[in-house]
């Protein structure tokens, strides 16, 4: 069995059963469940759109799929790019918002107990903008957002085009917000520049909505999210200098 941010998952020959996080809202999940079969090339179809009661909880099966290995030279940033892009260019079909601001709250939470090794990161925490606590705002782009977008979010079937993978945090936005863990893992120093290039350089080339309008200069659109998905990481990996470092530059 694997974990991913408090979901549980396990394998059944070529199909993955998803135990959600406790909590998870099963008419939502519905509304994700079926975004995701009307997204096909873009995200994973799950192999049934009405999620089964599994006692206090709620699972969904997916088919099984080959995800990115950790190869630095073989990183498919540049596809990644094309794929939000393509995402955040579907018909917006759900009033639902995204995750990432619930996400980042629960962060931000964890950090109340933490020691003081953590009051960097609390600083910048309470220095982030306004716009990070809400899933968009009225002067930006409203599109359909992952919510919860890494590398770690591709998969493809016998080595097929990569899809985008794990929809529960998926929903209606400004989809900056998916640009953000790439862009703050940047700036913090974990990504290299070529991999931040190829990344920003696909999703514009396929007219990503999040800086359609914005100038050469991508960082003003992007600096407030990079700065919320550094936060976060840095609450969930207390250790890590990197991200530790800034929070310290942003405080």
């Amino acid at each position: 069995m694997q974990t991913r941010s408090g979901a549980e998952i396990t394998f059944d020959g070529d199909v993955v059963v998803k135990l959600h996080r406790a909590g998870t809202d099963p008419r939502a999940l519905r509304t994700r469940l079926r975004a995701a079969g009307a997204a096909p090339g873009i995200l994973l179809a799950p192999l049934t759109t009405v999620p089964e009661r599994a006692g206090p909880r709620w699972r969904s099966r997916w088919p099984r799929v080959e995800t990115v290995a950790p190869q630095p030279d073989q990183l498919p940033w540049a596809e990644a790019g094309t794929l939000l892009a393509r995402l955040h260019a579907q018909p917006v079909g759900m009033r639902l918002g995204h995750a990432w601001p619930a996400r980042l709250r629960r962060a931000v939470d964890q950090l109340r107990t933490a020691g003081p090794q953590a009051q960097p990161v609390r600083r910048a925490a309470a220095a982030l903008p306004p716009a990070v606590w809400r899933a968009g705002s009225a002067d930006r782009p409203r599109t359909l957002v992952h919510g919860d977008f890494h590398l770690g979010q591709l998969g493809r079937r016998a080595g097929g085009p990569w899809v985008l993978i794990d929809v529960d945090d998926l929903g209606v936005g400004d989809p900056a917000w998916d640009l953000a863990r790439p862009a703050g893992f940047w700036a913090a120093g974990h990504i290299p520049d070529q991999d931040w290039a190829a990344f920003l350089d696909a999703y514009r080339r396929a007219g990503g909505a999040a800086l359609a309008a914005s100038s050469a200069d991508p960082w003003p659109v992007l600096e407030p999210f990079a700065r919320a998905a550094v936060v976060a990481a840095a609450a969930h990996h207390p250790a890590d200098e990197l991200l530790a470092e800034a929070c310290a530059r942003m405080a």
